[in-house]
């Protein structure tokens, strides 16, 4: 018991003094979203805020979110991570998949906005970040808005299209049914302004004989030009850092997606890995993952 108290002591001595952790709520399209703002002893107006959008059915508070945003704390930056409301009010931890799913890609990209003009109440240096499917949601934010308001953007092992693909072919193999005749079903309803009709699935993301919204299965499985985040990206102007895990199982193509984009825009995307971390980054290479992110900062003041 004595070692573990004198852990928590210094825990406690490793977190600089002024450092704070703050939890918002924020009002969108009728919903009340959460986030965690968390800022270094010195924070100003010019101190740099990174608003942090996590991946699939995840949350703020999710490992590899809270790791980077403590480690950026450390190197003197503030982040705010919020929870996408993913159509629920105040939600929590992962999605739970014993509820209906009645939420689309544009919910996010809204959702994103907001947040991100909630911070430049903050800060006169914002940048946006995206975790695996939440890159791609912050690609799409900025793809969406001429003059985004962001100084840049992080996409760390962000869902490529490929990844998408991959996703789509397996249903059968991963549900038991074809993935053609439940799209067909749930576009017929969209196309009929039935977007809202519920459906029976046998999966949708991760989540087994699931109750979905035809226009959630659509917004989903559907295929889009917006599901190539490397090509999103390459339309951007501002200034963009693309992390790669080498042992990344879950996204293994990011450096082969954005490669030709790197190579083509001039320095303005930045493509760099980290060596032997998964699609994850725990532990220390969530630390990693943090000296990139102050550096590429530090490159774009």
């Amino acid at each position: 018991m004595r070692w573990l108290m004198g852990l928590a002591v210094l825990l406690l001595l490793a977190r600089p003094v002024g450092a704070a952790e703050q939890e918002l709520e924020l009002s969108v399209n009728g919903r009340t979203s959460l986030a965690m703002l968390r800022t270094p002893a010195s924070m100003g107006p010019d101190t740099p805020l990174v608003v942090m959008t996590h991946g699939t059915l995840a949350h703020k508070d999710m490992e590899v979110i809270q790791g980077v945003a403590k480690a950026l704390e450390q190197r003197g930056i503030a982040s705010l991570a919020h929870t996408l409301s993913l159509g629920l009010d105040r939600r929590k931890g992962m999605y739970d998949c014993a509820v209906r799913h009645d939420y689309v890609t544009d919910d996010a990209v809204t959702e994103i906005g907001a947040w991100i003009a909630k911070a430049n109440s903050m800060s006169r240096l914002v940048f946006a970040f995206g975790h695996s499917r939440g890159g791609n949601q912050v690609a799409r934010y900025l793809a969406a808005n001429d003059v985004p308001a962001v100084a840049g953007a992080v996409l760390l092992a962000p869902v490529t299209a490929k990844a998408e693909a991959d996703l789509r072919a397996s249903y059968a193999q991963t549900y038991g049914k074809p993935l053609e005749s439940l799209l067909e079903k749930a576009a017929k309803a969209v196309a009929a302004g039935r977007g809202g009709d519920w459906m029976d699935a046998p999966g949708f993301i991760y989540c087994r004989n699931a109750v979905v919204t035809a226009r959630s299965f659509v917004s989903f499985y559907g295929t889009d030009a917006g599901q190539d985040t490397a090509a999103l990206m390459a339309r951007t102007k501002l200034p963009v850092l693309v992390l790669a895990a080498t042992k990344d199982a879950v996204v293994p193509d990011v450096t082969a997606s954005f490669a030709p984009v790197a190579d083509s825009s001039g320095g303005r995307l930045h493509l760099d890995t980290i060596e032997d971390a998964d699609h994850f980054f725990r532990d220390l290479f969530a630390e990693d993952v943090a000296d990139r992110i102050a550096d590429f900062i530090k490159q774009t003041r």
